[in-house]
């Protein structure tokens, strides 16, 4: 368990681990201003202290000072590098490149970016679904047709494709170009919570509230067969290629012919009663179960070895597939739930709901 450096909100507010960027990068744009900052390791007592923003450099950097036992390192329009020499910690913080405050009008739920990075795809809490261009926050489409709430959305590896999840217990496939649905999977009993698409996207698989996992041919429309059935809600699951070393089992019967891609796969199954699981993709086997801390909100490969999964208490866990017996490592920097991991060059990307 690392050591978290947090900068909550601004003055007067208590210090507290739950607001984690906001005050620091609005030092950045204020004239002046204040921020409380605190350091927190596991089994020690925390240690607070605050930032000073104290001006502008002539260059418009701006001049910010540390209190006693942190550091100030460099700092930029757009980041700020602060250390704990106590602690021997530091954690950059930065500011967004761009915002885009006129897709939608409540929070957003899932996003995807096209492998092109031309386009992105959002789904909001105000109801609505859309394609919109990545370069300056346009409009494309709205893609229209799920009864209830969208919950999860992603562009296939084209780039002109949309594979969506609601909470209708519906699995549907969209044109980029013209917002078209041109394919509708039904099959769940209960609302949809993730996706993921199997090589180019001939098959694509799903997890629900049901505590099931499917697999299905998009060209048919068809469900090829239940890939797990938990009994427990799949809240997140992740698709990859799995060493060599592994056993994935081997099927009761033969596949399907309209199964594309599924030869060597493992599936992960991020759950909710604690449980994370990898199942063979073309077996259906069980190839092994590790419980965690608290339910389990998403997880991702980092290489054919290494997973990552996020749990509702705040944990990320580093695992080896080869043997899940013991984490190797557990990484907590608040107890914020963890909604989503993205693999990023030799480390990940973690969003956590404070």
């Amino acid at each position: 368990v690392g050591t978290a450096l947090l900068v909550p909100s601004p003055w007067p507010r208590p210090p507290s681990p739950c607001r984690a960027l906001s005050a620091a990068l609005s030092l950045c744009r204020r004239d002046e201003g204040e921020a409380w900052l605190s350091c927190r390791s596991p089994g020690k007592p925390t240690l607070y202290g605050s930032l000073t923003r104290r001006g502008l450099s002539t260059e418009g950097v701006p001049d910010i000072a540390a209190s006693e036992g942190f550091v100030v390192g460099e700092v930029t329009k757009k980041s700020i590098l602060i250390s704990c020499p106590h602690e021997n910690v530091s954690t950059k913080f930065l500011a967004p490149y761009t915002t885009f405050c006129r897709i939608h009008q409540k929070s957003i739920t899932c996003l995807d970016i096209s492998s092109g990075g031309g386009l992105g795809v959002s789904t909001s809490t105000d109801g609505t679904m859309k394609i919109w261009q990545a370069a300056n926050g346009e409009i494309r489409r709205l893609l229209e047709g799920h009864v209830y709430d969208v919950s999860c959305c992603r562009f296939f590896p084209s780039g002109l494709v949309v594979l969506s999840g609601g909470m209708d217990a519906q699995l549907k496939i969209w044109s980029a170009e013209d917002a078209s649905c041109v394919v509708t999977f039904k099959g769940h009993k209960g609302g949809i919570l993730d996706t993921a698409i199997v090589d180019r996207g001939r098959n694509v698989l799903s997890c629900s509230r049901d505590g099931t996992a499917r697999l299905w041919d998009c060209g048919k429309s068809a469900c090829l067969g239940v890939i797990a059935d938990c009994g427990s809600p799949v809240n997140g699951i992740a698709v990859g290629t799995a060493d060599n070393s592994l056993n994935l089992g081997t099927p009761e019967k033969a596949p399907s012919e309209r199964e594309i891609g599924t030869e060597g796969k493992i599936l992960l199954l991020a759950r909710e009663d604690k449980k994370l699981q990898g199942v063979g993709l073309q077996s259906r086997q069980p190839v092994f179960l590790f419980v965690g801390s608290d339910a389990f909100n998403c997880c991702t490969f980092l290489s054919s070895t290494y997973i990552l999964a996020g749990t509702q208490d705040g944990n990320v866990y580093q695992l080896d597939v080869r043997n899940t017996n013991v984490p190797i490592q557990v990484i907590h920097r608040s107890g914020a739930p963890v909604l989503s991991l993205l693999p990023y060059r030799d480390g990940f990307i973690a969003s956590q709901g404070n």
